[in-house]
């Protein structure tokens, strides 16, 4: 991905640096080659080289590039479980992937980590994003994911004769869960997605409190992804779960619904961040009945929301690392509605704007392993930058209005917003 050559200046705005700190009201940034040069107060700022190039903030607020930190390409328009794996075929899941990668950037979202993907498209994706094929955002891919045989992501009956190869390897015991890592390996994964957990969608095989690998699968994986390079994470909702998980060497937890008190020390320990995903559970309370969901499925996304929410303040009241993002592409949780996660955090979990910006950008660079180029705006990192017309730290929804954004910017690129170049 080409950065951008010669010298860009934005001011007139607030600098929100993804820190956490206070804004900076009435602020300058200078972009060098890409590369943020000085970030601070105007009335500080250096002068403007001449030839810049001068963006006007209008007043708004200069921001991180936000980071997706549980994004799904390969997911749209899904309403039952079949609609993962075989409603379409992988030359249209392929175009619809890079549809989302360009929404995702359209959306303000200049970085993303994979949480799972068909076919192992995001490998693709992201080869084709770098190259500049297609636009989106600078993607950490994970492809196909590894479940046990009969676990939350393994749904077609043998009688079918389909099996699941599409979406997810299915393993039994710790030397198959090697060998699916090996594979992954070797098609170019940085991150191994697993399924310690079953979740709401499951009631009656494997609801959110069924356990849908061993201990023994999970520690295979993580040995075998770690002597390889390739980091490990997980879709954990059981408390027993979570707990195996880290106690295996997890890397990151996908969701941490039922946190306890063992679990939380066990993650503060190593630093190990979560993203709860929690957005999806609210609309799938609300929206499910429209789309048919049934009641229990209902009930028990909502004890995953009450839960979750709850572990979710734990770990920020403990001085945990949190990434915001999870689970669009579904009918009731499209893509494109990335920034509700966030309005969600702040109107029902409790959080307050600055907190949640910064598990959007500092903390999602710190998941993606790219905390010393993206996440905050300081000089010397990549200008991902985002400059929209409001104050997300006083009505963090201005987010969701992608109307208000003037730009967003790749290593200084306008890629998105009503300042890039139609086509």
């Amino acid at each position: 991905m080409r950065p951008l050559s010669g010298t860009l200046v934005i001011r007139n705005g607030q600098l929100v640096d993804g820190n956490g700190g206070a804004p900076i009201p009435a602020a300058t940034v200078h972009v060098r080659d890409g590369r943020i040069a000085w970030a601070g107060a105007e009335f500080a700022a250096p002068p403007i080289p001449e030839g810049a190039r001068v963006i006007d903030a209008r007043g708004g607020s200069i921001l991180p590039g936000l980071v997706e930190a549980h994004f799904h390409p390969t997911y749209f328009n899904v309403a039952a479980l079949e609609d993962l794996d075989i409603k379409y075929p992988v030359e249209y899941v392929t175009l619809l992937a890079a549809a989302n990668a360009r929404l995702a950037l359209e959306c303000g979202y200049t970085s993303a980590r994979s949480g799972g993907s068909l076919f192992n498209i995001d490998v693709w994706l992201k080869k084709a994003i770098e190259a500049e094929l297609c636009p989106g955002p600078r993607l950490s891919a994970s492809g196909r994911e590894i479940c046990g045989v009969a676990g939350l992501m393994d749904w077609n009956p043998d009688y079918r004769k389909i099996g699941m190869e599409g979406l997810v390897l299915l393993i039994n015991g710790p030397i198959e869960a090697r060998a699916a890592v090996r594979k992954l390996v070797k098609d170019g994964v940085e991150w191994v997605k697993t399924y310690p957990t079953g979740d709401a969608a499951a009631p009656d095989t494997n609801d959110h409190h069924t356990l849908c690998m061993t201990f023994e699968e999970m520690h295979a994986v993580v040995s075998t992804a770690h002597n390889h390079g390739l980091k490990v994470t997980g879709h954990c909702r059981a408390t027993e779960g979570i707990r195996n998980a880290l106690k295996a060497g997890y890397d990151a937890i996908e969701h941490g619904t039922f946190m306890d008190s063992e679990c939380l020390d066990l993650m503060l320990s190593r630093n190990v961040p979560c993203v709860p995903a929690l957005y999806f559970e609210y609309a799938s309370i609300q929206r499910g009945p429209e789309f048919g969901m049934p009641q229990n499925v209902i009930d028990g996304h909502q004890e995953t929301l009450d839960g979750g929410a709850e572990s979710a303040r734990m770990i920020m009241k403990a001085g945990g690392c949190l990434g915001m993002g999870g689970d669009y592409g579904f009918a009731w949780n499209p893509h494109g509605d990335y920034a509700r996660e966030l309005s969600f955090f702040v109107n029902y979990v409790g959080f307050s704007p600055l907190e949640v910006l910064t598990c959007a950008t500092k903390n999602g660079a710190m998941l993606l392993g790219r905390s010393h180029e993206i996440g905050t705006i300081e000089p010397g990192k990549l200008a991902d930058l985002l400059i929209v017309d409001g104050d997300p730290v006083a009505d963090i929804t201005v987010l969701e209005k992608r109307d208000r954004f003037i730009a967003v910017l790749q290593g200084g690129v306008i890629r998105a917003g009503k300042l890039a170049t139609p086509g």
